[in-house]
């Protein structure tokens, strides 16, 4: 079966003399929530922004339903939304005039992204607030924006870097639950995450990255099984693997 995402073998960083990642290879297929974890510094972000595209890999290549982004800029781009760490916003915008810059960048019609904008305020709980600018709101709501920009796109996979951070109980459970919604429906996710324990309640799979390598990567039931470390969390295989060395 042909991947959604596929990363083959990229090498590559922020300047040619100096590669932050090294021989970088996975899968995203359909219907699979995959977890990236990783130290601070191990390459997640240099990974991800390589996929966004913002970085050319020095070696290796990826590509999206099998086209690359040098094939066509455009369509490799409405093929993902990202959803970043830090909040990007425009200042003169409401959060309504975000959705709809979202809905006309992917070429959505004003019937459909109203359609699908409305229930994700409800659930968010940002209604009171569709009409008022980003920098009047809390930096919880700025990440709920971020994501109800992604959402309402509904696109074929779905990049998302530490989207928990900043969110209250109510906004993570929301998140998690229309992801998953999201991955039944056909998605493809990537989510770089610290969180251990929900990346093992809600991901399919593991990508361990360290030091800018693939240390190990595969369901929960693989980790144990490759590290001999039956009955074991994710949280314990993650340290035994990252303290080995």
């Amino acid at each position: 079966m042909s991947a959604l995402l596929e990363v083959k073998g990229v090498t590559g960083g922020y300047s040619a003399s100096h590669a932050v990642i090294e021989d970088v290879s996975f899968r995203i297929q359909k219907n699979e929530i995959v977890a990236l974890i990783g130290l601070n510094g191990a390459g997640k972000s240099t990974t991800i922004k390589h996929i966004l595209g913002l970085l050319e890999p020095q070696k290796g290549e990826i590509s999206i339903a099998g086209r690359t982004f040098f094939d066509d800029p455009d369509s490799y781009r409405h093929a993902y939304a990202y959803i970043p760490e830090s909040p990007i916003y425009y200042e003169e915008l409401t959060l309504w005039e975000h959705l709809e810059l979202a809905a006309m960048s992917h070429g959505l019609s004003k019937e459909e992204w109203e359609e699908r904008s409305l229930p994700l305020l409800k659930e968010f709980r940002m209604e009171a607030a569709k009409d008022r600018f980003p920098q009047q709101f809390s930096k919880g709501m700025r990440q709920k924006l971020m994501i109800m920009m992604a959402l309402m796109v509904q696109p074929s996979l779905y990049i998302v870097d530490e989207p928990i951070l900043g969110l209250d109980p109510l906004g993570i459970r929301t998140l998690l639950t229309w992801l998953a919604r999201c991955k039944e429906q056909g998605a493809g996710i990537l989510m770089s995450t610290h969180i251990l324990a929900t990346a093992e309640k809600y991901c399919d799979r593991f990508i361990i990255l360290h030091k800018g390598r693939i240390k190990a990567q595969g369901t929960l039931d693989e980790l144990r099984q490759s590290t001999g470390m039956t009955g074991h969390s994710l949280d314990d295989i993650y340290l035994h693997l990252v303290e080995e060395e």
